[in-house]
């Protein structure tokens, strides 16, 4: 890990650039610490860094703001990291559905999503190794957001993510459905219910299958871009239970 630069923003959260290899990221850490700071993991979609900064840092802040550090990663084939063949074709197949009203089938799904997660979890974990060797950051880590799929995967996969509050909003393969039976972490799912990009019952499949003894839904109604404050309120709450 290489950090290319930092600035104070204007709450005292420090923001810092890196590289990872040839991977882009963010941390945050809050303005002042007595202990290393336990740290949320920023999932997003595949828009690039830049297109979501706004979001992200919203996230860093009210993060930090109850003590946690928070850091992102650029995903694979998103923002200035190269492109794969593959994923631009399923990505043109999905838009096509899409505008022709068409439901977009499994297999558009498993060649759109499914690579994406085998390349982008280990990538996660390699970031993670770097973060918890920094002496501001400490344990434990929780994930937040989505690709929900890649949530799901890196909760099965990495023991050192405690509690994952996940975005219901993109398309679930029945890999993923199958994944989530071993998911043993406290959840915290958001929904909105009327997300028009969204197949609502396989959000609610997917909540059903999820083998944790704790998960909560908070369904609100609304579009994709309409969460209400409230909502990323409940999401905080969530992480100071389980990661204080």
């Amino acid at each position: 890990m290489r950090f290319t630069s930092e600035r104070r923003l204007d709450d005292g959260v420090l923001e810092r650039e890196f590289t990872l290899g040839e991977i882009p990221g963010l941390l945050w850490t809050p303005p002042s610490a007595s202990a290393p700071a336990p740290l949320i993991l920023l999932g997003h979609p595949p828009l690039g860094l830049r297109t979501m900064y706004p979001r992200l840092v919203d996230r860093a802040r009210s993060a930090a703001a109850d003590g946690f550090a928070a850091a992102t990663i650029e995903l694979p084939g998103s923002g200035d990291r190269p492109r794969r063949a593959a994923a631009e074709q399923a990505r043109a197949d999905m838009r096509r559905a899409v505008e022709a009203g068409e439901p977009v089938g499994d297999e558009i799904i498993d060649a759109l999503v499914l690579p994406l997660v085998d390349r982008a979890v280990p990538e996660w974990q390699t970031a993670l190794d770097a973060l918890l060797a920094l002496p501001e950051i400490g344990g434990p880590v929780g994930y937040s957001g989505g690709i929900i799929s890649v949530g799901v995967r890196l909760a099965v996969v990495e023991p050192r993510v405690v509690a994952a509050g996940l975005f219901a909003g993109s398309f679930v393969p029945r890999a993923t459905l199958e994944e989530a039976r071993r998911v043993t972490v406290p959840l915290h799912v958001l929904l909105q219910w009327d997300d028009e990009g969204n197949d609502r019952q396989a959000s609610l499949d997917l909540f059903d299958a999820f083998g944790s003894a704790e998960k909560t839904l908070h369904a609100t109604m609304g579009g994709h871009t309409g969460v209400p404050r409230f909502a990323g309120d409940a999401a905080a709450r969530f992480f100071a239970r389980h990661l204080k």
